[in-house]
């Protein structure tokens, strides 16, 4: 036997390497972008078909968590969280404070802070209107003359303006809803400064205690006091008075006497312009629902500051009439 048939057989494996980029490792990461977008698509699910109460529970959930698991309900902002208000049980309501009525009780406050901030503010919008005539008066020497016959002052009801008759010195004639042309020059000049304030204007005519004689049998105080107050009306929108702005013409004969101890003293004969305030409009719209508020400058007769001199007759007494027909 030969030498070469006692050689061993080699048998050689070559082993392939590299190739990394065809490994198991993509998998995992194309794994991980499906699972992110099917969360995603998810979330936008639950985000379209949840509503917007659930929504703000929610998003209170995970802003305040502590609140949440303290106090219960289905987020901070919901009805049924309850307020402790005292006891142990704080899932009954008897005897605890509802978070929703609480907010309305703090709603409710600040609505009355605004109002009575807005109040306030009127208040001093009108304070300069007074102010406004008073000046004008004081600075036309046609209007200073008559200036014992007009009386300013804020009221309740708004800034009432009150031309008033003197014994020698009547706004109308005798028996009559014809102006005096002193009377129709200090209406024609009032008027138009009324206009520089949005508010709306009430006019009302008065009498004194005298029986109406002339005429027919069924006119007396309270038709002659109705005419007067509108034919004031007319005079001021002559001057310049929006007409728009008039909201109530009405007389009330001598049932609202300026001076209760002489019912035929002449400054009982008068015509009242109010610039009335939001809250006498509002319950002239609403026909006295808010309460009688629309008669508190006719009704209650406050020693009105003069001008001048004081009027002649003693200070007005506060006096509570029939209420005058609409």
């Amino acid at each position: 036997m030969s030498d070469d048939s006692q050689q061993p057989i080699v048998v050689k494996k070559i082993k392939k390497g590299g190739a990394g980029g065809h490994g198991g490792a993509w998998k995992i990461a194309y794994a991980d972008f499906v699972t992110a977008m099917m969360a995603f698509f998810l979330l936008m699910w639950l985000l379209g078909s949840t509503t917007s109460g659930d929504l703000k529970g929610i998003a209170d959930h995970f802003q305040t968590p502590l609140m949440i698991a303290m106090f219960g309900g289905s987020g901070a902002g919901d009805a049924s969280s309850i307020i402790p208000g005292g006891g142990e049980d704080l899932t009954r309501s008897h005897g605890q404070v509802k978070k929703g009525a609480a907010e309305a009780d703090k709603k409710s406050l600040s609505l009355q802070a605004l109002k009575a901030e807005f109040e306030k503010m009127e208040k001093m919008k009108l304070e300069g209107l007074k102010a406004d005539i008073e000046l004008l008066i004081e600075s036309n020497p046609t209007l200073k003359q008559f200036k014992n016959q007009l009386l300013l002052d804020v009221t309740s009801e708004g800034l009432r303006i009150q031309i008033v008759d003197e014994q020698n010195r009547p706004m109308f004639d005798l028996a009559s809803s014809e102006l005096k042309p002193y009377t129709k020059l200090i209406l024609r000049e009032i008027g138009p400064v009324l206009n520089r304030v949005e508010n709306r204007v009430s006019l009302s005519g008065h009498t004194d205690a005298t029986p109406y004689a002339g005429g027919d049998k069924g006119f007396g105080n309270w038709e002659l006091s109705t005419n007067r107050a509108n034919a004031s009306r007319r005079e001021m929108i002559i001057g310049g008075l929006d007409d728009r702005k008039v909201m109530r013409v009405v007389g009330f004969a001598s049932t609202v006497l300026f001076n209760k101890e002489q019912p035929t003293n002449a400054i009982n004969r008068r015509i009242s312009i109010v610039v009335m305030n939001k809250r006498t409009e509002e319950a002239i719209l609403n026909d006295g629902k808010e309460g009688p508020v629309a008669q508190v400058s006719d009704t209650q007769q406050l020693n009105a500051p003069m001008l001048g001199s004081a009027a002649s007759g003693q200070a007005p007494s506060t006096v509570i009439p029939p209420a005058a027909p609409r």
